[in-house]
This record gives C-alpha cells, sequence and structure tokens, in this order.
C-alpha cells in the first residue's frame, strides 16, 4: 500500500481491519513526522507486514531515509536506479553504513516481511 496508507496510522488501521495488504511503503514527507511515520511502521510490523523505506520523486540529496530503512531494520529502500545524484546519496550511505557494521549488517533479503526483527 503506496498513497493507499500514505503513512498515516489510521489509514493502516483501516487497511489491517480490512486485510487490504500485506505490505506498506513509507514515505516519512507523506505523513509529515518522523513519530507518524515510526508509528505507521510498528503497526505494520505488529501484523508482519513488510515494509519498505521509499523516497518521493522530487528528492534531494539528504540521505536521511538510508539511516532510516537501517534503524528499522525494514530490509529494503526503494530509490530507484542509482543514476541520479539524489539517489546515489542515499546508496553511498547504505554502504557507509554497510562498513561501519562490519560482519554485523544483515540483509533480509526474502525475510523481509519481518521488519524489524533483524
Amino acid at each position: 500500500g503506496d498513497d493507499l496508507y500514505c503513512t498515516t496510522p489510521a489509514i493502516v488501521e483501516r487497511g489491517i481491519s480490512c486485510k487490504a495488504t500485506n505490505a506498506m511503503l513509507l514515505k516519512v514527507n507523506q505523513i509529515g513526522t518522523i513519530s507518524e511515520a515510526i508509528a505507521a511502521y510498528k503497526l505494520c510490523v505488529d501484523q508482519e507486514w513488510g515494509v519498505f523505506v521509499s523516497h518521493r520523486s522530487g528528492e534531494t540529496e539528504d540521505s536521511f531515509i538510508a539511516d532510516l530503512t537501517v534503524a528499522l531494520g525494514t530490509g529494503h529502500l526503494k530509490t530507484g536506479a542509482p543514476c541520479r545524484s539524489e539517489r546515489l546519496c542515499k546508496y553511498n550511505q547504505l554502504l557507509r553504513i554497510e562498513e561501519d557494521l562490519g560482519s554485523n549488517a544483515i540483509f533480509a533479503g526474502k525475510d523481509f516481511r519481518k521488519s524489524g526483527r533483524f
């Protein structure tokens, strides 16, 4: 659920009760605050939904969503092909994080629906 949920906890709750989907694209700038985005994320994790952190069109070179992806343990970042600097900076940040974590770095792979449990 991308535009279906808009990273809004109340709408995610409705999606849960309707069994509308089993995953959500988390877009911090859709809801407006990190706290609200994390609340929506927690609802998804409680339902064992997959959560993908995603950029928005017109994105900047701020790499924060790469950090958020790792911090939440979502396992996936949707930011597109590394053909423009605003995308490349996010991939570079993921590489820096992996280097810092060393052998503690974990890739979700097929277990992405276990968001936050890595």
